[in-house]
């Protein structure tokens, strides 16, 4: 491949890096706390669910779809979690039935989408709804707290210097670029979103590729769901709202198209250390936090030009 043109696919992910790094030399000046290992690591952790619901977002929209519902599925996936320990189900059976639940929602999504044709943002629209809904009646409203210390070791424990959150995000980051790289599942996700019609002529059963991308980010948002539960040590059934926009930002500002069929995982990885570390800054900086708000829907807003500009220009 042409020099120029590899360096002119992975621009988004160039100039995003070149804005990490001034937002890091920026607000080292500004705090002197923030280039320490304890902020540092501090912003890995706060970012792992992110970075979680942002790489199972990236398949969505790859493959020309969009999914509303993920926060709520990852509140819905640990309060799951929560009633079936209090009911005295073990650590494991109960993350599993947390991962069940999810991955009905995953499925639901998916076969609206695939097989009856509803548009994705509709159909997610109403599942992200229904999925709140559970979590308040299964909860009452009341958050649930006070779990085992196994099952509070994956918001919280730690291998080594590496916090378990930081450690899960990275494992399915990883594994979301080998998929999109080197596997046809991801080869065809791009398919999708790129010309979803030609992939079908060819004799590809895209429905059932579709469905499975759906199911992916759904479990992606039951790993967040899992963390958050296990950090707080308590279930909120309100848990994960507006965490869509922060995953829909990061996708788009990871130079994934939102007309689907061009994607970056590292991008997306990138742009959620970019959010999070402008978050911290933010924070130590006394900045408001409705500020923060504000500064990622301009985010998303642009990063959606940007994108827009690029595509009609190629």
């Amino acid at each position: 491949m042409d020099l120029s043109i590899r360096l002119q696919k992975i621009f988004p992910q160039l100039l995003l890096t070149g804005v990490l790094f001034t937002l890091i030399c920026v607000l080292s000046i500004s705090s002197e706390y923030f280039l320490s290992w304890e902020n540092f690591r501090n912003i890995l952790d706060q970012s792992s669910v992110h970075i979680l619901l942002a790489v199972g977002m990236t398949f969505v929209i790859a493959g020309g779809g969009i999914d509303l519902s993920v926060g709520n599925v990852a509140a819905l996936s640990g309060v799951v979690m929560a009633v079936a320990m209090k009911a005295n189900t073990d650590v494991f059976p109960a993350i599993v039935m947390g991962y069940m639940a999810a991955f009905g929602f995953g499925l639901m999504n998916g076969l609206v989408v695939s097989y009856i044709k509803v548009n994705p943002f509709i159909t997610t629209l109403a599942s992200m709804s229904i999925a709140r809904g559970l979590a308040l009646i299964l909860t009452g409203g009341v958050s649930i707290y006070g779990f085992s210390a196994n099952f509070k070791f994956w918001g919280t424990g730690s291998i080594g210097p590496i916090n378990q959150p930081i450690l899960l995000s990275f494992i399915f980051a990883a594994l979301g670029l080998f998929l999109m790289s080197y596997t046809l599942w991801g080869k065809y996700s791009l398919a999708l979103g790129g010309n979803g019609e030609a992939l079908r002529i060819t004799g590809v059963n895209v429905n059932f590729y579709r469905t499975s991308i759906y199911c992916f980010s759904a479990l992606c948002a039951a790993t967040a769901g899992l963390i958050m539960t296990a950090r707080l040590n308590a279930a909120a059934p309100l848990a994960g709202a507006t965490y869509e926009m922060d995953a829909i930002a990061a996708v788009v500002l990871g130079g994934t198209s939102m007309n689907g069929g061009k994607a970056s995982i590292a991008g997306t990885f990138i742009a959620c250390l970019t959010l999070g570390a402008m978050r911290n800054g933010l924070t130590m900086l006394a900045v408001p936090t409705y500020y923060q708000q504000l500064f990622t829907g301009v985010i998303i807003l642009a990063a959606i030009v940007i994108s827009q500009l690029r595509s009609r220009q190629e």
